[in-house]
């Protein structure tokens, strides 16, 4: 900065030549600091070019692991018809016969079909204490009406255990509800979008038999079934808004009754009422919560309501299409998430039981559990229509035994019929295969059908019918057997080539982060003109060899592995080329090793179940281990301050660290020796009175924090004070009133309307992320560093002695320019994108999850200042990005999730918003389950930025050589770069082992309960990360150092 040249005698001739030269050279240094800018600009955007090119990869790997390793399976385009019988009928009678009835003849000309979503068996029935320690819940003896009548009249009405194959989310329930086959696991990732039913189903059957149908309720069902219900008469509602407990069962019910009228019979056939109260009720507050029993027992009364309305040509079936677990949610397969309830009654009493011991419903849901497929023969053949070609269920016994229960001629023939539909379906399936068919099921048919011949020459009452029924049942229970180990068999080689993807991904990885000498910028362009060249050819060659027919290979398949492989081969080619510029990348030093040891570690650990189970407390483990060696070294420092500031925060890692450690969600697996503590309970889902405080606190203790750490390296200037002072504070506090506004609809506190919450509560979390993202945005991208410059002139003053004549001209006092926040002026600058982004995370977090996030800030702050005081700054250890790899896992499980579908926190899409919104929706869900992760890598660039200090061209002696000086710009990118693609490296190993791990354990029994939902977080991780660092980190190093080089040059 120029100071203004003190009065004196009149300048020689010469001094406008000076004043020329002058001006020449700070022109120069002008083009010099534009052609410096512009080539660290170049530069960065080959860096994107790696990242992207790093992320597609990474894509690559995990799209042909999952294609052999997330289950599918051929969906036959086969139709069953009425005209056509599953076997040859000329020697046997049909409903045909008749005129009523299809394959067999028709019990109701009508049904009221009414789901009530999440209705777990043990909501149904009488609670029974089976220890004397164990008390009623509060969800027990809510909806009596469905034991009762089953009790009181057992020919009108059955209640049994109904049990989902999971995934249990209820887009894939109404699948197997509907088409009698099993999903299979990738079915769980397509919840947020159904697409059309294409294979046979049961509501395409009755739809094709002229049936008028009528779907009121969650709107799923237009998904999966367009065109096909009655326009008119259906009214579908949002079902993703987990807050609203109350419209779509309101809207059910206002819709539902006026049909029922007996003036209304001819408008309708069958009507479909999805009620979604009871499952909002346990995602919001969990089962064991006053507004469950309230949710049952406005259940109880609708039910009792239809019963008064139907005639006895009516069929009224009552069922959950899933359960729920102790907090409410559900989507994986625990017992308590698959066991639901099914429910049939009909006032003309035609259902029995086959045996006295089978009388009353079943206690709990162990006994006599009904598969859910079994539905769809079972409404199937009561209403006249054939079996959809792909159902693999049984007819259920109640339905069909009469109501003596002894009707063994009727059970013999509906099975014989499902079983004859079943093995057409199954010989279908094994010839489009290639396959032959199974022996044993080829004899357990053949027995079947001696015994059927048999019994049809004699009376009906013969032991040779029920020996026929007992068979056909085998035959049954044999097949689907059968099929579902046929569905679980891998795809090995797809599977083989992604792991082969990812593992030679990883070695290029180690080898552009931990193996090059020299400034990484400088290989950009060689090396993405090779990788383009090697994509480009790989391609072609798997496009050419696909379309000859050389491999059964699909086109787009198989030019994406030649295309990955050869942009490896490109890749590995250019960095060969620069080989003496390559080192080993071995581990150096300790804490070289110990990054190494925490990733390889975590890698060999999760081929046992009990790590992966207990992998939250083993992370805080390795934490506080890297904890107590950061406290050893910084004893070792010269500096004094180093060593009391390193000692310091190491202590306070560990203590925030176990401080962090008393928020946990405990899964299943973890029982009896973990406790909850992010609910009110273990059975809730909200958060407790006292941790609604919790936001309070983090508003007034987080932005001081951060302030303490900017004040330690005078940086708490300029745009500093206004963010973190007022912005950051501010919006702490809006969202602190978010969370008491919810904690007041949640236990009624506030005598306002629902509604009107609900709207106040969606505009101060949109103000929220306003100031986070709109605002943030704004400032992260305009603010100048965090600097505080002074000018400070001399005072004349009469009584100070002259000053010396020097080389003939006075030396007056100078002026003095005083710099606050230098030493630290790309790291405070950068860390506004950190606090914009946890702002966000802090909203979209439970009350107790925002405790933990406000403690990851603080320990982020710890761990960089660990890292200065020890000089891990400017030596690009890997320690920093492993760490904060470890933390964003760790902190993962301490914000209220676990590596499971059911932990995941749907509710938060309707945190700013008030219905599903595409892409809006989902991204929401992402904040908010992997927020730890993605503010981590945000902060991945300060384990090089933070108390770096700045150089300027000018600055940087040229080498002895006499070569011009490197810019200092495009060093500090290089070594950004490398902390990034360290990171990522972490990240990409703890997915290939969670990839080879799931893949090499796919018989475990606990596959798909563990192994196989880590292995998806983890890649899923992986993704999300690579994204963050491409669009977010690295690009806001660009703008952050941009603004450093426009006050301090280049």
């Amino acid at each position: 900065m120029a100071s203004r040249l003190p009065a004196g005698p009149t300048p020689p001739a010469g001094m406008n030549s000076t004043q020329a030269a002058k001006k020449k050279q700070n022109a120069a240094k002008e083009f010099k600091s534009l052609e410096l800018e512009q080539e660290f600009k170049s530069k960065h955007l080959g860096v994107l070019g790696v990242l992207v090119w790093i992320l597609l990869l990474h894509l690559a790997g995990i799209y042909f692991f999952t294609k052999g390793f997330l289950l599918t399976r051929m969906v036959l385009d086969n139709k069953s018809s009425c005209e056509i019988l599953p076997f040859d009928s000329s020697n046997v009678a049909n409903g045909n016969k008749d005129g009523k009835g299809c394959w067999h003849e028709t019990s109701f000309d009508k049904a009221v079909v009414i789901i009530i979503d999440a209705l777990r068996y043990d909501f149904t029935v009488p609670f029974v204490a089976e220890g004397e320690s164990e008390e009623a819940h509060i969800f027990h003896d809510n909806i009596p009406i469905l034991y009762e009548t089953a009790v009181k009249s057992p020919a009108n009405a059955f209640l049994l255990p109904f049990i989902a194959d999971p995934p249990t989310t209820t887009l894939q329930r109404l699948k197997g509800l509907t088409t009698g086959t099993l999903p299979t696991f990738i079915d769980a990732g397509s919840n947020f979008a159904g697409t059309a039913i294409d294979e046979d189903n049961l509501v395409a059957q009755l739809h094709g038999a002229g049936k008028t149908l009528v779907q009121l309720g969650d709107d799923t069902w237009q998904s999966l079934f367009p065109g096909y219900f009655d326009e008119n008469l259906t009214h579908p509602y949002d079902s993703f808004n987990v807050w609203d407990l109350h419209t779509v069962d309101n809207g059910v019910n206002e819709h539902l009754f006026p049909l029922l009228r007996k003036e209304n019979p001819s408008k309708w056939d069958v009507i479909f009422g999805h009620y979604l109260g009871v499952d909002h009720a346990g995602h919001r507050y969990g089962p064991d919560h006053p507004a469950m029993a309230g949710k049952l027992q406005e259940m109880d009364k609708v039910i009792r309501d239809i019963i008064a309305a139907l005639d006895d040509d009516t069929l009224l079936v009552v069922m959950g299409d899933h359960g729920m677990d102790t907090k409410g949610d559900h989507g994986g397969e625990s017992d308590d998430e698959v066991e639901a309830a099914l429910w049939m009654y009909s006032k003309r009493g035609i259902f029995g039981r086959t045996s006295q011991e089978t009388l009353l419903p079943p206690k709990h849901a162990r006994e006599r559990p009904v598969p859910q497929i079994d539905l769809v023969p079972t409404l199937s053949l009561l209403l006249g229509m054939p079996i959809p070609f792909n159902n693999l269920g049984s007819p259920i016994e109640e339905a069909f035994a009469g109501p003596k229960g002894n009707d063994w001629s009727n059970l013999a023939t509906v099975n014989h019929l499902t079983a004859a539909q079943i093995k057409r379906y199954q010989h279908e399936y094994a010839t489009a295969r290639g396959a032959g068919d199974d022996q044993e099921s080829f004899d357990l048919w053949t027995a079947a059908e001696k015994e059927w011949k048999s019994a049809s020459k004699g009376s009906s009452k013969s032991t040779s019918v029920r020996t026929a029924h007992d068979l056909y049942r085998k035959y049954q229970g044999h097949t689907l057997g059968v099929c579902r180990g046929l569905w679980a068999r891998f795809d090995v080689l797809s599977m083989v080539q992604g792991v082969v993807l990812l593992f030679c991904g990883i070695s290029l990885l180690v080898l552009y982060a931990r193996g090059m000498k020299v400034d990484r910028t400088e290989l950009t362009g060689n090396l993405l003109s090779s990788v383009a060249i090697g994509t480009g050819g790989g391609a072609l060659a798997g496009a050419s060899l696909a379309l000859s027919g050389i491999t059964e290979m699909g086109v787009v398949d198989l030019a994406g592995l030649l295309a990955a492989g050869g942009s490896m081969l490109g890749g590995l080619f250019a960095l060969a080329r620069k080989s003496a510029q390559l080192t080993v990348p071995l581990p150096t030093g300790m804490w070289g090793w110990l990054a190494f040891f925490f990733t390889v570690s975590q890698s060999i650990g999760f081929a046992s179940n009990s790590y992966t189970i207990w992998e939250d407390e083993i992370l805080l483990f390795f934490l506080t281990t890297f904890g107590v060696c950061a406290g050893i070294s910084s004893m070792r420092q010269k500096s004094t301050t180093d060593r009391v500031l390193g000692v310091y925060h190491s202590v306070l890692f560990i203590i925030l660290g176990r401080v962090a450690s008393f928020s946990r969600l405990c899964r299943e697996e973890q029982m009896p020796f973990c406790r909850s503590t992010y609910y009110a309970s273990s059975t809730s889902s909200i958060s407790a009175p006292w941790q609604l405080a919790i936001p309070f606190v983090v508003m007034l203790f987080l932005p001081s924090v951060v302030r303490s750490f900017y004040v330690g390296s005078k940086s708490y200037e300029d745009t500093a004070t206004l963010w973190i002072g007022f912005a950051f504070r501010l919006g702490l506090l809006i969202t602190s009133i978010f969370w008491m506004l919810e904690g007041a609809d949640d236990g009624e506190w506030l005598p306002l309307r629902k509604e009107t919450l609900k709207s106040l509560r969606v505009f101060l979390a949109q103000l929220v992320l306003a100031i986070a993202f709109a605002a943030g945005t704004a400032a992260f991208l305009y603010a100048k560093p965090c600097v505080s410059i002074s000018v400070s002139k001399p005072q004349d003053d009469p009584n100070s002695p002259p000053a010396p004549f020097i080389a003939g001209q006075d030396q007056k006092p100078r002026t003095t320019v005083t710099i606050l926040g230098f030493g630290n002026v790309y790291g405070t600058r950068f860390f506004f994108l950190v606090i914009n982004f946890a702002l966000a995370v802090i909203l979209m977090s439970k009350p107790m999850g925002q405790g933990a996030i406000a403690l990851l800030v603080w320990q982020i702050l710890s761990l960089l200042e660990i890292l200065d005081t020890n000089a891990l700054t400017l030596s690009n250890s890997p320690i920093g990005p492993v760490v904060l790899g470890v933390l964003g896992s760790f902190y993962f499980f301490k914000t209220g999730h676990q590596a499971t579908l059911s932990s995941i926190q749907w509710e938060t899409a309707f945190i700013p918003l008030s219905t599903i919104k595409y892409p809006w929706s989902p991204l929401l869900v992402v904040l908010n389950t992997f927020g730890a992760q993605i503010i981590v890598a945000l902060a991945v660039p300060l384990t090089v930025l933070w108390k770096r200090p700045l150089l300027t061209h000018d600055r940087v002696a040229a080498s002895p050589s006499g070569t011009k000086p490197a810019n200092p710009a495009t060093k500090l990118l290089s070594d950004v770069v490398q902390a990034v693609c360290t990171h990522i490296l972490y990240l990409a190993t703890i997915n290939l082992a969670t990839t080879m791990w799931a893949g090499h354990l796919r018989r475990h029994l606990m596959l798909y309960r563990i192994f196989n939902p880590r292995f998806m977080m983890g890649a899923i991780v992986l993704g999300v990360v690579d994204v963050v660092l491409l669009l977010f980190a690295v690009s806001g190093v660009r703008f952050s150092t941009v603004s450093v080089g426009e006050i301090f040059g280049w």
